[in-house]
C-alpha cells in the first residue's frame, strides 16, 4: 500500500483509510466479530488510518476500533472527533447540537483514550464548527491537550476557509476532513486552495457519494428507515435516475482501464492531490479489496480532462442533506 503524508504536518498514513462508523452506527446492525476480523483484515492488506468518533454510536465505534486495533496500536493511526452535547435532551439523535467549549473537548479526549485503548490519540478533529465557541478556543484547548501528551495532531471538519485560518494561527492543523468527490466538489473554491496554502491534509470522507457512485444503486433500490439514504434528496428515485449520467462516464472510463466505477471513482480524488487521503467505509471484504485495488489506478492527464469536461456539462441533482 502506497503512502501519502497529511499535508506538511510529518503524519503518514496509508494513501487510502477506513471509515469505521457504519460498522456500529447508522443503519442495519451488524456482527461485532465479524467487523473485528474485517478490520484485523484492513491491516493485513496495508490500511494504517482509521476514522471513528465519540458520536458514532454514540461511543460503540471508538470501543469497537479500540479492541480491534490494539494489537497494532503502534502500526496504525486512529483519527476520532468531539463537538456534540452529551446529554438528556429530548432530539433525533443521541448527542444533541455542538458543543465544542475547551472543558467538553478535555472531558471527551479523556473519554476517548480509554474506549480506544491508547495513550495518545493520533488525530483529534473538531466533528462539525460551533457557532457558540471562538475556533482559536477550540484550536487552545487541542494545543493543550497536544502539550499534555494526550493528542498528537489537530483536525477540523467541514469547515469553511476563514476558520481554518483562524484555527491553524493558534495550532496548526494537520487535517481537513470534508465530504468530497466527483460528485460534491463544492470544497474546490476556497477550501481546497487554503489547505494547499496551509499545508494542511485532507481527508474526503463519502468519497462514493454515499455507495451511489459505485454504480450499484438505481431507481428501484430501497432503503431502510434507519438508513441516511431514506431521508437524502440525492437518494429520491428521480435524482438516482437523473444523476446515472455520472455513473455512465465512469464506467466508461472504467472500460478503458479494467476497474469499476468505484475504483475510478477514488482514483480520480487521489489524483487531485498528493496530499489528499479518502477514506471510504466499508463493512465488506470484497468492497475494501476493490477501493485498495484503486490506489495503483492510473489516470492520466487526458482522462482527468476528459472527466472535467464531461461533469461540467452535468447538473447533479438533489442536496447532499
Amino acid at each position: 500500500m502506497q503512502t501519502r503524508e497529511l499535508g506538511k504536518s510529518g503524519l503518514e498514513v496509508s494513501a487510502l483509510g477506513l471509515g469505521c462508523m457504519r460498522m456500529s452506527f447508522g443503519d442495519k446492525p451488524v456482527d461485532r466479530q465479524e467487523m473485528i476480523s474485517l478490520l484485523h483484515m484492513a491491516v493485513e492488506r496495508g490500511i494504517t488510518f482509521f476514522d471513528t468518533a465519540e458520536v458514532y454510536g454514540p461511543f460503540t465505534n471508538e470501543e469497537l476500533v479500540g479492541e480491534a486495533l490494539e494489537p497494532f496500536k503502534r502500526q496504525v493511526v486512529i483519527a476520532t472527533k468531539f463537538g456534540w452535547k452529551h446529554g438528556p435532551e429530548k432530539g433525533p439523535h443521541p448527542m444533541f447540537g455542538p458543543d465544542s467549549r475547551p472543558e467538553q473537548i478535555k472531558r471527551v479526549a479523556d473519554a476517548s483514550l480509554k474506549r480506544l485503548r491508547v495513550e495518545v490519540i493520533d488525530l483529534f478533529y473538531q466533528h462539525r464548527p460551533d457557532p457558540n465557541v471562538p475556533i482559536e478556543d477550540v484550536a487552545g484547548a487541542v494545543k493543550d491537550l497536544i502539550q499534555a501528551g494526550k493528542v498528537k495532531h489537530f483536525g477540523l471538519s467541514e469547515s469553511d476557509a476563514d476558520m481554518i485560518r483562524r484555527a491553524h494561527a493558534v495550532q496548526p492543523v494537520t487535517a481537513l476532513q470534508s465530504e468530497y468527490s466527483i460528485w460534491w466538489r463544492n470544497i474546490e473554491e476556497s477550501i481546497l486552495p487554503t489547505c494547499e496554502e496551509l499545508g494542511i491534509g485532507v481527508v474526503p470522507y463519502s468519497p462514493l457519494g454515499r455507495g451511489y457512485l459505485t454504480g450499484k444503486v438505481d431507481e428501484k433500490t430501497t432503503f431502510d428507515s434507519t438508513d441516511i439514504r431514506s431521508r437524502n434528496p440525492r437518494f429520491t428515485p428521480e435524482a438516482i435516475k437523473a444523476n446515472r449520467v455520472v455513473i455512465d462516464l465512469l464506467e466508461k472510463i472504467g472500460a478503458e482501464k479494467g476497474a469499476t466505477p468505484a475504483q475510478i471513482a477514488l482514483a480520480w480524488l487521489l489524483a487531485q492531490k498528493p496530499w489528499i487521503v479518502p477514506i471510504p467505509g466499508s463493512r465488506k471484504l470484497e468492497r475494501l479489496d476493490e477501493n485498495i485495488a484503486s490506489v495503483d489506478i492510473e489516470l492520466t492527464a487526458e482522462d482527468l480532462k476528459e472527466i472535467k469536461n464531461a461533469m461540467s456539462q452535468i447538473t447533479v441533482i438533489g442536496d447532499r442533506y
